[in-house]
């Protein structure tokens, strides 16, 4: 019968090997883990679709079209603001310096100007790129003709386009309150709403805007964000099979959906649906990047490998990378010919980080099938160009180890732990072949070596048993 001392020695032998795949996120662990971070922005994604500015939407439209009067709502001119005016209205849009020029002569009088005439100034001002001397001259005509709708509405104008939205907010307001029911308005305001983080008041001016625009995409781009934002998924999934529909083309409108899905774990639509945007060629390497990891993460491995492979053809390097990681996601369970198939996809001319990695990768599958001179010598085609690779010197370490050539080993590891990216994992391997050659107290400085940069209760445990063996052996 074997003696307590052999079962606990026999007992520390093993732990490293096991302590260190513990505190080593392998790539079924990293896949897991991407699921998990994947379903939780799945609707920040969503919610983001779209967040710039309103394509559709031309501000300085708004303004140069706001250059002629509303009879009995809006303030008049002068006599002479009026002939000056009629002069210089057909260069407004065409020439705005030298209308900006001849008003700005009117200005000279000590007779302070019509509020509507500061509102024409104030748009060439804005047409000229001066958008402070526009807000002031905008500021002073509402404040002296507090009822001036489209001053309201342009100095809105003036601040969407300076990013300005909490300032914008109350000036659409205004307008809308007055009586500016143009959709524009409702739409502009609702997306100055939603960026100052009022959705209520967001929701309500694009349904608003909707109304008196239904086809306008910019304004369902708006409510469909807020929609997922407030977790309100059938409206949201209501609303992006509209989007679609109106623009089939757009990419974007395909991921919003599919992220929409995912966000309810609808996972298997979520596949249906990429799968038909991939095959109306309508899906570009983000939306084919989602489908593929939806493919690996299903367990669907060869539907997988051809959309990462599809992916090289738009974006090489992003596409190499899915193989790669692919592959070594396969080796970790066990699904060697699988493996063997991704690597086979890569193209004989690789970036020189594909090549490393693939020479990685492709030792890792040697090493699985436990032919370790072979796995051994594309570590070294590695580690001649990337000497420091503390990944590659631990797999050089554990094929010299499972060779049972210790010395070799011990010198891999020694190697990894200069490394510090690896030093953690290297100090629990030289830790495992001193306890071999029975050397605790070597033993012990590499356990508390590891303990210093990572806490572990396993660890500890482990330290505390090899110190018994140094107290019997002394």
């Amino acid at each position: 019968m074997k003696s307590p001392r052999l079962f606990l020695l026999l007992g520390l032998t093993l732990a490293p090997a096991l302590l260190l795949r513990a505190n080593t996120l392998d790539p079924l662990e990293q896949l897991r883990a991407e699921s998990a971070q994947r379903e939780s922005i799945a609707a920040a994604r969503a919610e983001s679709l779209g967040l710039g500015k309103p394509g559709q939407l031309d501000p300085k439209r708004i303004i140069n079209q706001s250059n002629s009067f509303m009879k009995e709502r809006e303030p008049e001119m002068s006599a002479e603001e009026y002939a000056l005016y009629e002069k210089v209205v057909t260069s407004l849009s065409a020439n705005p310096e030298f209308a900006l020029k001849l008003l700005e002569a009117m200005m000279t009088e000590k007779e302070q100007p019509s509020p509507a005439f500061e509102f024409i100034l104030g748009n060439v001002y804005y047409s000229a790129g001066q958008p402070d001397k526009a807000e002031a001259r905008y500021r002073s005509a509402v404040k002296r003709y507090p009822a001036f709708i489209r001053a309201w509405t342009n100095l809105g104008v003036l601040y969407y386009t300076s990013d300005k939205y909490t300032d914008a907010i109350p000036c659409f307001s205004q307008a809308v309150t007055l009586g500016d029911h143009d959709p524009a308005t409702f739409g502009l305001l609702g997306y100055c709403l939603e960026r100052s983080g009022n959705a209520v008041g967001a929701e309500m001016s694009y349904m608003q805007a909707l109304a008196g625009n239904p086809e306008n995409t910019d304004w369902m781009e708006g409510l469909l964000r807020v929609y997922v934002q407030s977790k309100q998924y059938g409206r949201a999934e209501s609303l992006v099979r509209t989007l679609i529909k109106l623009r089939p083309a757009k990419a974007e409108f395909w991921l919003a959906h599919a992220n929409i899905l995912l966000a309810q774990n609808r996972k298997l639509e979520a596949i249906v649906l990429l799968e038909a945007s991939a095959g109306a060629g309508i899906a570009g390497p983000t939306e084919l990047n989602l489908l593929g990891d939806l493919y690996a993460e299903q367990g669907f491995n060869p539907e997988a490998a051809a959309i990462y492979q599809q992916i090289m053809a738009a974006t090489p390097d992003l596409g190499e990378r899915k193989l790669l990681h692919f592959a070594q996601v396969l080796i970790a369970a066990g699904k060697l010919p699988q493996a063997e198939d991704v690597l086979g996809r890569l193209p004989a001319a690789l970036t020189p980080a594909g090549r490393l990695s693939y020479l990685q990768t492709r030792s890792d599958l040697l090493a699985a099938r436990k032919q370790w001179p072979e796995a051994r010598k594309l570590l070294q085609e590695l580690l001649q160009a990337q000497p420091l690779n503390g990944r590659a010197l631990l797999s050089l370490g554990h094929a010299y180890a499972a060779e049972d050539d210790l010395i070799h080993a011990a010198f891999a590891f020694d190697a990894a732990y200069q490394v510090a990216d690896s030093t953690y994992r290297a100090s629990l391997e030289l830790a495992n072949l001193e306890l071999k050659s029975r050397h605790y107290e070597k033993c012990v400085e590499y356990l508390q070596k590891a303990l210093s940069l990572e806490k572990s209760d396993a660890v500890e445990d482990y330290l505390t048993r090899v110190k018994t063996l140094v107290a019997k052996s002394g």
